[in-house]
């Protein structure tokens, strides 16, 4: 079997869902050939591209090669603008590359002005014309080549829409050229829209299969394997020398898939549906001592939704002689200064948490089941121990009202020593939602493939003002600026670990 990660997401770490099927796969006795055509695809366009004679233009091709080793150098992390500049620089290339394709093309971004990956007449259009796509040169001759082996199914990873028309585009050359070739589909887009009530696959002429959640058990089946898989922890082995735009391997593991909490209200995770499974706290350690020997990460990206508690502690106990970061829920054992200590002695160096408000009553209505309380003693207790803390607001959910979210700003302004970073996002709600049978809802994006919902605020609280607020006041608030300006562009939480 062939596996695939197509373009376009950010080529900062190694897609791990090839790691975890291609190792599962080989676990029962599949051949399975991956490739991260991203990495692949991106270094195509940066080294086939020419610029206008602008000056920003001509330094950006004049000192690519330049640039992106900047970003493959521990160092350039710890000057600020430096790094800032090679980031600039790259991306600038890309979007002068993407001009003649009607694409607004970025590092972490994949845009055509002419389609939208929310349609699936759109993406069949992009499959029947996938000599029109920017990368055709690249995935045609990649693609034969990787061919030339007896691979009689072939799995595309889709998680991002920013993936999809690329997706498409190589499906509809291989359905061209190598139609005998059966084809499959997952990845975390793939879950959103099988899990849509309204789902009808408008995809019956490309796709053969589709694969919903964790891809293992339903590949292994395809392939007439029936037993039940056991746990096998990923191998990088054939992803482990691409040069990707990061200073070293960066090493992703998933301790669990789904969400342990999985009680917040409007939470993709609900309205999915998605089991939770973990994995044993004392395999995860040794999975990560083990992936460390062989691969000699300079980062563990955790890509758990929430890393458990129990998880926690067997790392706090047993580290993988690696810094690491991932998402955690604000809780008790955070509010527990020692254990933060031990967490940083363990190789902690950022933590992600879903704070969304700074308002109680709000959090109370999500059912987050967060404390604002708690909240500030575990980022005084991150800020005293030296972890970074990578803090994420929502606006705009149905029972916040500007109000709220002046408490949302006064919170972070008190608290903003323990912030390290911030993402601020605007709500949207969830196709499938149990909160959509209470709100007036209309479509949120024209297509068949939308995976949200618009609705009318029931506090009046739309999204324009939100903006308007987000940009004339949260944003403008010195102490909020400063916190701001410091959110590495583009890669944001990715790069953030290496931050100084």
């Amino acid at each position: 079997m062939l596996i695939l990660h197509a373009p376009h997401t950010k080529p900062c770490e190694p897609p791990a869902a090839l790691a975890y099927l291609s190792a599962a796969l080989a676990a029962h006795d599949h051949a399975c050939t991956i490739c991260d055509m991203n990495i692949e695809g991106l270094q195509y366009i940066l080294g086939s591209t020419t610029g206008p004679s602008d000056t920003w233009s001509t330094r950006a091709f004049k000192h690519l090669n330049n640039n992106i080793a900047t970003l493959q150098r521990l160092d350039s992390y710890h000057n600020f603008d430096r790094y800032g500049r090679a980031v600039a620089d790259i991306n600038r290339v890309l979007e002068i590359a993407g001009l003649s394709f009607n694409l607004q093309l970025s590092l972490a971004n994949y845009q055509d002005n002419g389609r939208s990956p929310l349609n699936s007449c759109d993406l069949r259009q992009a499959a029947a014309e996938y000599r029109a796509n920017i990368f055709f040169p690249y995935f045609s001759h990649r693609l034969d080549e990787l061919l030339q082996q007896e691979h009689t199914h072939i799995g595309f990873s889709l998680s991002y829409l920013s993936q999809a028309l690329c997706t498409f585009a190589m499906i509809g050359y291989l359905r061209a050229h190598h139609p005998e070739k059966v084809i499959i589909l997952g990845g975390g887009l793939v879950t959103t829209w099988l899990s849509n009530p309204e789902w009808r696959n408008p995809f019956g002429m490309l796709v053969h299969h589709f694969v919903a959640g964790p891809g293992e058990g339903s590949l292994l089946r395809l392939l007439g394997t029936t037993q039940k898989p056991d746990h096998v922890p990923p191998s990088y082995a054939a992803l482990r020398d691409n040069r990707y735009l990061a200073p070293g391997f960066i090493l992703p593991y998933a301790t669990s898939s789904g969400c342990f909490w999985k009680k917040c209200n409007f939470c993709p995770e609900n309205s999915e549906n998605n089991p939770y499974h973990q994995v044993l706290p004392t395999t995860a350690t040794a999975d990560l001592l083990s992936l460390t020997k062989t691969t000699s990460p300079v980062l563990i990206h955790l890509l758990d939704n929430a890393i458990s508690p129990s998880t926690l502690r067997a790392i706090s106990e047993q580290p993988p002689g690696v810094s690491w970061y991932g998402f955690v829920r604000i809780d008790t054992l955070l509010a527990d200064l020692d254990f933060c200590r031990r967490l940083r002695a363990s190789g902690c160096v950022m933590l992600k948490l879903g704070l969304e408000s700074g308002d109680q009553n709000v959090l109370n209505s999500m059912n987050k089941g967060t404390d604002l309380r708690q909240a500030a003693k575990v980022l005084a207790n991150l800020h005293t121990v030296g972890i970074a803390s990578y803090v994420y607001l929502l606006f705009g959910t149905p029972s916040e009202s500007r109000r709220e979210a002046e408490r949302t700003r006064s919170f972070v302004e008190e608290h903003h020593q323990g912030i390290s970073f911030l993402n601020l996002a605007i709500f949207n709600l969830p196709i499938g939602s149990d909160a959509a049978a209470f709100l007036p809802v209309t479509d949120f994006y024209t297509g068949d493939l939308s995976i949200y919902q618009s609705f009318t605020h029931p506090l009046g609280w739309n999204r324009t003002e939100i903006r308007r607020y987000l940009d004339t006041v949260f944003k403008r608030s010195p102490k909020i600026a400063e916190i701001l300006r410091k959110d590495p562009p583009i890669f944001t939480s990715n790069h953030a670990p290496f931050m100084k």
